[in-house]
């Protein structure tokens, strides 16, 4: 399925609204994802197979793309890699009924920038897509564990002298950036402060050079130390 609705126009002197396109092969819950979703968000577009999803993509250039991940013919990590190669500013964001780890780090292996499954409210969902078009990773804690654990039990380098300019805290700090957590829940995840976390995070991009969460998530991401 495909179709060619024009997106919602903007109101003059308003600020433009993210353009989002769906890609899932279940029309009723495409349909009624499209329907949540359009009071807050230009969606300019919608697919139901592999195909169509890449070309409509590619030509619409959204902001953000959800994307299921078991469909015919590659599913979502054929449309996200075969989409990035041509269009890198375009971000993904996987939707699925699925919480298999492998489903999970298949997904972010093919370059999703974040995982929720489909039992996510809809203004958490709506905030996910936020985060993740300002260059946030968004995963729920237990599917964060999955990339967490898959990451950590890769090979490594056996020293990063960058890497090494950290304390043991502003690593901690690091790592929770990079998964998409905001001060305060990493506040409450270390048991510190929000200004705390404030002061190492601005101590994390200073000493690694970044400067914002995007850059330090593609830095981890790299290293594999995500």
């Amino acid at each position: 399925m495909s179709d060619s609705v024009a997106p919602d126009s903007v109101a003059a002197g308003s600020e433009p609204r993210l353009r989002v396109f769906l890609v899932d092969d279940h029309e009723l819950f495409l349909a009624g994802v499209r329907s949540e979703l359009g009071a807050e968000f230009d969606v300019v577009g919608a697919a139901s197979d592999v195909d169509a999803a890449i070309e409509m993509v590619r030509d619409r250039a959204p902001d953000v793309v959800l994307v299921d991940v078991h469909m015919p013919n590659g599913g979502g990590p054929r449309v996200i890699v075969e989409v990035a190669a041509t269009n890198p500013d375009v971000r993904f964001l996987a939707l699925s009924v699925s919480d298999a780890p492998d489903d999970v780090i298949a997904t972010i292996r093919a370059g999703a920038r974040g995982y929720v499954t489909k039992t996510i409210a809809t203004g958490a969902l709506a905030d996910a897509i936020r985060r993740v078009a300002e260059g946030d990773a968004v995963f729920s804690p237990r599917l964060a564990g999955f990339v967490l654990d898959a990451f950590a039990a890769a090979p490594r380098n056996a020293a990063d002298p960058e890497l090494d300019l950290l304390t043991a805290r502003e690593r901690e700090v690091m790592r929770l950036l990079a998964r998409g957590f905001t001060y305060k829940e990493i506040g409450r995840e270390l048991t510190i402060s929000v200004k705390t976390v404030e002061t190492h995070a601005s101590a994390v991009l200073r000493k690694l050079q970044v400067s914002n969460r995007h850059e330090l998530a593609r830095w981890v991401s790299e290293r594999r130390i995500f």
